[in-house]
């Protein structure tokens, strides 16, 4: 079984270390950093764990156990539990665990794509809105600038298998898309976020007011809302080639149609198509698994949009249909891309102090609140139309790359 070298995992943590951590900057010494890694990736988690330690860092580590051929812990928890289990949220571990780290690395590295398939989607969301108060806990730290995150990918057989890619032709898209076949990666990040961040300094200065999205498979309306900026560039998402914003969920009018598959909540879905009215879905389907879809925009503010993106062909290194978000939402292509997320959105892209906003504060700009965020991709063909506050119109984004 194809395995990348060690080398190739030493450049990789020393960017999620170095690099992507602290917004750019990597980790200060003293500072604590959760590594959440399933055990099928422990060669990752030896070289991260090194990383952290050579940085001056202390480990808390989440080390867990893969689903094996077998052994399907994910849909053995939702079979065995039963409703007080199933809404068991360790308060009291979880708040301390906030208040300890500093940076959190999550590892991707699925090993059944599918494990979920046959749980009602029903106990899946239910159980997904038990750990929002962990979720807003960790956005409250990072609003004030104390906390960073980012995930990353470690290739699996299954994660290749379901994107009909042999395990090194996998490998090789995480390798090129991370610019680990760079003598210094590191370097390679900041060089393209500096020339990203010319797109996304442009964005800003054009104070749009409204967005429509035209193509043969969407025509979307959206504002931008109060107190909006454009953003990306962070280390969150590594690779990361998008720029992002969270808009005003109550603009949202139109349609949309999504040809990337979304593999979510341990099930794939198909074909999905969206109609908004007022700012909320009022009709979704889906060729593959609409329960879930639908399940899932029944969860408290799933219906709404809680981020809209465009990535830049011209940057991303990102081939292949990958069968993650993480990447399909970057992939270059032809037509670049773009996407929508449905549920949270995210406070970074307020323009201005977001240490004193309280939840009024965000609803009352529009921001969606949500324990869910699902992304939602296209890399079908589309223009962007921009109107400025005054009046004006612009074309930002044709044929796949920004046009500022």
């Amino acid at each position: 079984m194809y395995q990348p070298s060690k080398k190739i995992l030493e450049k990789y943590a020393d960017v999620l270390v170095n690099f992507a951590l602290g917004g750019g900057e990597g980790i200060k010494k003293g500072e604590t950093v959760r590594l959440t890694v399933y055990d099928i990736a422990k060669p990752f988690y030896v070289e991260l764990r090194r990383a952290v330690l050579k940085a001056g860092g202390n480990v808390l580590s989440n080390y867990l156990p893969a689903e094996e051929k077998g052994i399907n812990l994910g849909k053995e928890f939702y079979d065995l539990a039963d409703k007080n289990q199933l809404k068991f949220f360790p308060d009291k571990f979880l708040r301390g665990l906030v208040d300890q780290i500093d940076h959190s690395i999550f590892i991707d590295s699925e090993t059944n794509k599918l494990a979920l398939k046959e749980v009602d989607p029903k106990k899946i969301m239910a159980s997904s809105q038990v750990f929002k108060p962990f979720k807003e806990w960790k956005e409250e730290k990072e609003n004030k600038g104390k906390f960073t995150w980012t995930i990353a990918l470690y290739a699996t057989e299954a994660m290749a298998k379901e994107a009909g890619l042999s395990l090194k032709e996998y490998w090789s898209q995480i390798i090129k898309a991370c610019f680990l076949d760079k003598a210094n990666p590191v370097k390679e990040w900041k060089n393209v976020y500096g020339k990203i961040g010319e797109y996304k300094n442009k964005l800003n200065d054009l104070k749009i007011e409204k967005l429509r999205v035209t193509g043969p498979d969407v025509d979307l309306k959206i504002n931008m809302g109060e107190k909006r900026k454009w953003v990306g560039c962070s280390g969150r998402n590594v690779p990361s080639f998008e720029i992002f914003t969270s808009p005003d969920w109550r603009g949202a009018e139109g349609w949309a149609k999504f040809n990337q598959s979304l593999y979510s909540y341990g099930n794939l879905i198909e074909g999905i198509e969206l109609e908004f009215k007022d700012g909320r879905v009022v009709k979704a389907k889906a060729k593959k698994n609409e329960k879930t879809l639908l399940e899932m925009i029944k969860a408290e503010n799933a219906d709404k949009i809680g981020e809209f993106s465009l990535t830049d062909k011209r940057f991303s290194r990102i081939t292949k249909f990958m069968g993650e978000t993480l990447y399909d939402e970057n992939a270059g292509g032809p037509n670049g891309n773009f996407h929508i997320a449905l549920g949270s959105s995210y406070h970074d892209a307020f323009d201005g102090d977001m240490a004193d906003k309280s939840k009024e504060d965000w609803k009352k700009f529009g921001f969606n609140d949500s324990a869910i965020h699902t992304d939602l991709v296209s890399t079908s063909p589309r223009i962007v139309t921009a109107t400025l506050h005054d009046g004006a119109e612009k074309i930002i984004y044709k044929n796949g790359q920004f046009c500022l």
